[in-house]
């Protein structure tokens, strides 16, 4: 544990005790994707030499110094946060590591550095996070704080003006440091001007404050030296406690205990923990798909002879980390659960993946101690903490980690202090693999029973279960793959002419409402935006907000209600709020969109919720509803209808109470606005390009008719529903389309709110305009209207013409009609579309 002055310091070999003197802190935080923190690099540069170590992250503050420019500078290097997070998800020990950078430049540094690379998507959430570190100083911080705007050619120095116009909250943080600033082009040491132009600035600053350097409290120093120190200790003890278990189980080995050479492992962890990366390292060969886009939807199972014991490991559908049990969707806790099933008899080792770039909260302690209750209780004896991101300790010890967090104390303790760590960036460093099989033998000679048996009847019933939810999906699939077809017929030649279409948005708090606003009017308007979950109980919109964008012509107006939380009833002003958002679209919406996240369980309060706020406005509101599921990514290497079938009855009816209208958004692989526009073009068409009012203020707008002009009307009718059959019959089945691709990469992505990708919202933005205006013309020029129900498809071959951006969408489903349907077709697609509630409702006007 490096804490004194004089174990932290260098001194350049021309050090002048008369040279006046600076103090300087560095702090900053890194973006979810991985890239690194140019932290270091800004202290190298100042320093004019490379004393701050840049291959691997700074896990503790770290004091150097050097004369530089005839000042006599010292500069603190401190660990950073991920931009994105609030401060509770950053590690306790980094935490106290930023507090003691203070007291590491006695008796204060006369200046923070908040280092920000240009191009860091400066959004409210990054806000919110810096401001909850900075809680770790006291309220003295911006008064001697100077922004430092890092490029990596000398070009882009030009560009930090913009960046700040762009981001209202980067230009916020800027006022707060009295507009201080200096841009740094870090790939350039040998410029010294832009180093003694820093200086001149901080000695400014420090002219400002009549000379006086940032308080320090030498007592609040004191007890954090205290409280490290006693940390360091607890972690020394335990080391040596497992080092003397180790040594007892090894004897067990070697008096005869013969270990089996084919071990069965099963990963299981929160998504975003490196679990798949672990397995890859385990198994040394890239069998688990790593991807930033993608997720593992299934468990997989793959084998390998290492370290001269044939391995199987079985990688499991991580949770998210901040999720219960209760919110993880019906497939994700049937995969996990059946994951144990997979290398029969059972697993010898049962890897519980932490990462370690994310502090072990109550939040994630939750959600783990839940999910781990799918198994029974016996897991415990055969489990083992894996810690992966071992890199993220640098030269702290894992243990130290451990002693800092008591939720970490708990789990290790749980395991019978049974943990190991993995460092993702040195794959090929061997010993980590072997002395990981070697504490998974050492845990198997100290158990009686040799694997974990998992529970035989819950298998048997999670297979039938899943039997019947893949015909379920086949049903459902089917159902609306036929409801469309025949529909597109049907109004092949009633179009209307539209230039507005007005829509509604419900749904619960982080369901990704924002995020479909947003891409409905192709504009970043809607918000908060990118507010993570972590971040939604600090700004909860109670308001409706309306924003418009006009395509072409087709002037598309988007109202979006506020969210209602998962475990509460639902409350009557938003009831309330739900109805004027219906005035907020006079004449009428010609939609409402129910918002359903993929990657959460629908549960029955879910459906009572949305059934609750549409009640006021009467039964018809239902012809004017469609499904809109959000964060199809989730869904990975699965279609919508397995989801819709895994989660039951409640989403089912939901989804027939639309009439069987719903649409799947992928946020990574993009969102064609064509395909919802087109659903709600063909909705309006069989509303009869009525848009929806309340029942007090309906009134009929068609004239009465003859009994011999319904006689008329019903035998057109009954025409054209046996033509739209045989066209249906008549057309080549495609197969379903899957959502594409595991979600394993460095950082554990949220849920809520808006997606990290919209920062780049230009790339779409224009995309989506053209989208529109093709289809807006291939509409106007061609009489037949694209089927609008049904899953993931839709998109005509003249609109994915225009997706040459690596955000569109590739993985579109087109509608098909199974040859196997003739069963339903043979029995008058019954339960489809019947045709005498056809007639009555043309005869109604209620299409």
């Amino acid at each position: 544990m490096e804490t004194t002055v004089n174990e932290h310091t260098h001194y350049g070999s021309e050090r002048s005790p008369s040279c006046p003197e600076l103090r300087i802190v560095l702090v900053g935080g890194e973006e979810l994707n991985g890239q690194s923190s140019t932290i270091s690099e800004t202290g190298n540069i100042i320093l004019g030499q490379h004393v701050f170590e840049t291959d691997r992250r700074t896990a503790q503050s770290v004091v150097r110094q050097q004369e530089v420019h005839g000042r006599r500078v010292t500069v603190v290097n401190t660990p950073h946060w991920f931009w994105h997070y609030p401060r509770e998800n950053t590690a306790l020990l980094d935490q106290m590591e930023i507090q003691n950078s203070v007291h590491l430049c006695p008796p204060g540094p006369h200046a923070f550095l908040l280092v920000i690379p240009i191009g860091v998507p400066f959004i409210p959430v990054i806000k919110l996070s810096l401001m909850e570190h900075l809680q770790l100083f006291h309220e003295e911080f911006f008064k001697h704080t100077i922004m430092v705007f890092t490029v990596e050619r000398p070009s882009f120095k030009r560009f930090v003006e913009e960046d700040i116009g762009f981001w209202p909250d980067l230009l916020w943080v800027l006022q707060q440091c009295g507009n201080r600033k200096h841009a740094l082009n870090i790939r350039d040491q040998q410029d010294g001007t832009q180093v003694q132009t820093l200086l001149e600035k901080i000695e400014a600053m420090v002219v400002e404050n009549a000379g006086r350097a940032y308080s320090v409290d030498a007592a609040e120093g004191r007890a954090l030296t205290e409280k490290m120190k006693t940390i360091a200790e607890r972690a020394s003890k335990r080391f040596s406690e497992v080092q003397r278990r180790r040594r007892t189980l090894r004897a067990l080995i070697q008096g005869g205990k013969i270990p089996p050479r084919h071990l069965r492992l099963v990963l299981v962890g929160a998504q975003g923990s490196a679990k798949s990366s672990a397995g890859n390292i385990i198994l040394k060969k890239q069998v688990f798909s790593v991807s930033l886009r993608k997720k593992t939807d299934t468990c997989e199972i793959s084998h390998s002879m290492v370290a001269n014991r044939q391995l199987t490991v079985v990688d499991s559908p991580g949770w998210m980390y901040n999720h219960t049990l209760q919110d993880t969707n019906e497939m994700d806790r049937q995969e996990i659960a059946g994951s144990v099933h997979l290398c029969p008899p059972g697993p010898h080792a049962v890897l519980l993946v932490v990462g370690l770039s994310s502090a072990f909260n109550a939040s994630y302690q939750r959600a783990l101690q839940e999910h781990m209750n799918l198994f029974t209780e016996d897991v415990w004896k055969h489990t083992m903490v894996l810690f992966t991101r071992g890199d993220w300790l640098g030269s702290k010890t894992v243990e130290e980690r451990i002693e800092s967090e008591e939720g970490l104390q708990w789990l290790v303790e749980k395991c019978g202090n049974m943990y190991h760590v993995l460092d993702n960036t040195n794959q090929l460093h061997e010993t980590q693999v072997t002395e990981l099989l070697e504490k998974i033998e050492e845990m198997w000679a100290g158990k009686e029973e040799p694997h974990y048996k998992g529970d035989l009847s819950c298998e048997e019933q999670m297979e039938a279960r899943r039997e019947a939810q893949l015909k379920a999906a086949k049903r459902i699939q089917k159902t609306s793959q036929i409801q469309s077809r025949i529909l597109k017929e049907l109004f092949r030649v009633d179009r209307r002419h539209i230039t507005e279409m007005r829509i509604i948005l419900i749904g619960r708090k982080e369901s990704g409402k924002s995020m479909a606003a947003n891409r409905l009017v192709s504009e970043r308007l809607f918000g908060p935006s990118l507010m993570t979950k972590e971040f939604q109980n600090q700004k909860r919109t109670t308001m409706s907000v309306k924003h418009q964008k006009n395509f072409s012509g087709l002037n598309v107006s988007v109202v979006e209600t506020p969210g209602w939380l998962a475990d509460e009833e639902t409350p009557d002003w938003l009831k309330k709020e739900v109805l004027r958002s219906v005035s907020m679209c006079a004449p009428g919406p010609h939609a409402f969109l129910l918002v359903v996240p993929v990657s959460k369980a629908f549960r029955e309060a879910d459906a009572k919720a949305v059934v609750e706020l549409l009640e006021p406005l009467g039964e018809r509101v239902w012809r004017h509803c469609l499904v809109l599921f959000t964060w199809a990514d989730w869904l990975s290497g699965r279609t919508i209808e397995d989801y819709i079938a895994a989660e039951g009855e409640n989403l089912q009816q939901l989804v027939e109470k639309c009439g069987n209208g719903y649409q799947a958004f992928s946020y990574n692989h993009g969102f064609n606005n064509v395909e919802i526009l087109q659903k709600i073009d063909l909705m309006i068409t069989r509303n009869k390009g009525c848009c929806f009012t309340t029942e007090d203020n309906w009134v009929k707008t068609e004239p009465e008719l003859t009994e011999a002009e319904w006689n008329q009307r019903e035998q057109e009718l009954l025409d054209q529903v046996l033509k739209a059959v045989t066209r249906a019959l008549e057309e080549p089945a495609n197969p379903p389309a899957k959502v594409a691709n595991s979600m394993d990469g460095a950082f554990i992505p949220s849920m809520g709110g808006d997606a990290l990708s919209e920062v780049g919202s230009t790339l779409w933005t224009h995309r989506d305009q053209a989208r529109v205006a093709e289809w807006l013309r291939f509409r106007a020029g061609n009489s037949e209207v694209t089927s609008g129900i049904g899953s993931m498809s839709a998109s005509a071959s003249h609109v994915e013409s225009l997706d040459v951006n690596p955000l569109a969408d590739h993985h579109q489903m087109e509608d098909f009609f199974p040859e196997e349907d003739q069963m339903m077709l043979d029995s008058g697609l019954h339960g489809i579309i019947p045709t005498d509630s056809i007639l009555l409702n043309y005869r109604r006007h209620s299409f």
